[in-house]
């Protein structure tokens, strides 16, 4: 499962991070590492973006950044 089919509300953590080179390090520099754990928030109307809180502040991310996060 990916971030972008988690629904409102849910805590999940984060399994293995797909992709590379610079979008890996750009979601990386975000603090989303393996391990960590995501609340989904919100999710816009037409699903992008959606909005997590990582390691205590809020976050929005694309649809496209969010397949790239595998989960638990």
């Amino acid at each position: 499962m990916t971030l972008k089919e988690v629904k409102t509300g849910q805590t999940v953590t984060v399994e293995k991070l797909l992709g590379d080179g610079a979008v890996k390090r750009r979601i990386m520099d975000m603090g989303i590492t393996k391990g960590t754990e995501i609340y989904v928030r919100k999710v816009a109307p037409l699903g992008d973006p959606v909005e997590v809180t990582v390691r205590g502040y809020e976050l929005s991310i694309r649809k496209a950044d969010a397949e790239l996060i595998q989960l638990k």
